[in-house]
């Protein structure tokens, strides 16, 4: 895995309320360059986290207004053992991600693209420490895809596994492309469903259906040297996290910490393992981020940071060292003056924490 020391470094979680992609790599490289990433307008047609990476799935339809699996296609089939001999091909190396289905769409992921072209044509990348990708985690995902009767495709085995599939190659193929640039590649897997773990919602959804879903994107990601993230803007059962693989656990740390630190072996054992935290503890909730104050925030960080400290018998100094601030969620259902707070407080913590 490629050697990454965040001390405090600002990074971004994806979505941004603008509908012009310039405008918004101009705020990611003003808060956040040292992690670029490329960013999500919900605002645009099919830039919604789940539209957006939906449209090369076997059987996908867009239908009425809405966007679905149909398997009763007469050429479903013939679509679904194309995917997998497309799939299999690029794990055995003899087909080229770049040249596959798995490419993303220019017209979806537009903010993919403009952030590649921005870093082509940068003189240097001196101050780049990472580049950061990402994709709907395969529970949001999978529960949020329905098919033609309008249930969710992760309770079709078939089709959850060519979802995790697709969503591994999608993950891939970000990497492919990154890669060029010389960096370390993060690759973050959002998954707000996680928060309903457990729930009469996803009651037959087990512990060990997650982490084989987990496991299959994270193991094959770690093969192409890259390190993995889980965001969860709620609480979960912060376990599933922990023992997923993943490289990174991202949390809303402004709402939930005391969550998260009931799992104090857990996080000992994370961190223990050079393992990162992204702290999210600036707001992205209109009503919390609109009242709030840096000073207010820092106090918070401060008094956390003591406390996971307390809790885990690991210094304050070594969990900055494996800490990354960022925003508690995307900044994408917010208006502009609040986004850009959002933002703007994000990169004045890390400027703080430097000074610990």
């Amino acid at each position: 895995m490629q050697a990454i020391k965040p001390n405090g470094l600002p990074m971004l979680i994806g979505s941004l309320p603008l509908e012009d992609h310039k405008k918004g790599l101009e705020w990611v490289f003003k808060y956040s360059p040292y992690i670029p990433l490329w960013v999500q307008l919900p605002k645009r047609p099919f830039e919604g986290m789940i539209s957006q990476f939906m449209d090369s799935l076997p059987g996908y339809t867009f239908k009425s207004g809405k966007e679905f699996i149909d398997t009763a296609t007469p050429v479903f089939q013939e679509e679904m053992v194309s995917f997998y001999e497309e799939y299999m091909g690029i794990v055995e190396g003899k087909i080229d991600i770049k040249d596959s289905r798995f490419k993303l769409n220019r017209q979806r992921a537009a903010g993919f693209y403009h952030l590649v072209d921005r870093l082509s044509q940068m003189n240097n990348l001196d101050n780049v420490s990472a580049i950061k990708g990402q994709i709907t985690g395969p529970i949001t995902f999978a529960t949020a895809v329905k098919d033609a009767d309008g249930r969710a495709i992760f309770y079709d085995l078939q089709l959850r596994d060519m979802a995790i599939k697709h969503l591994t190659m999608l993950s891939a193929y970000q990497v492919s492309i990154l890669s060029q640039f010389n960096k370390p590649v993060i690759i973050f897997l959002d998954e707000p469903a996680l928060a309903g773990f457990g729930s009469s919602e996803f009651i037959s959804i087990s512990r060990e259906d997650v982490l084989s879903a987990f496991s299959e994107i994270i193991d094959y990601l770690h093969t192409k040297n890259v390190l993995v993230g889980i965001h969860v803007c709620a609480n979960t059962d912060w376990s599933l996290v922990f023992d997923s693989g993943a490289d990174i656990l991202s949390f809303d740390a402004y709402s939930y910490f005391d969550k998260l630190v009931l799992f104090k072996d857990k996080l000992k054992d994370f961190l223990t393992q050079g393992k990162f935290i992204a702290w999210g503890i600036v707001p992205t909730n209109a009503n919390y981020i609109e009242k709030e104050t840096f000073d207010n925030l820092y106090t918070k960080f401060m008094t956390q940071l003591n406390t996971m400290e307390e809790q885990t018998g690991i210094s304050t100094s070594q969990i900055i060292t494996n800490t990354f601030i960022t925003p508690s969620c995307g900044a994408g259902s917010l208006n502009i003056e609040l986004a850009q707070k959002v933002l703007s407080i994000t990169h004045d913590m890390y400027k703080a924490v430097l000074k610990i």
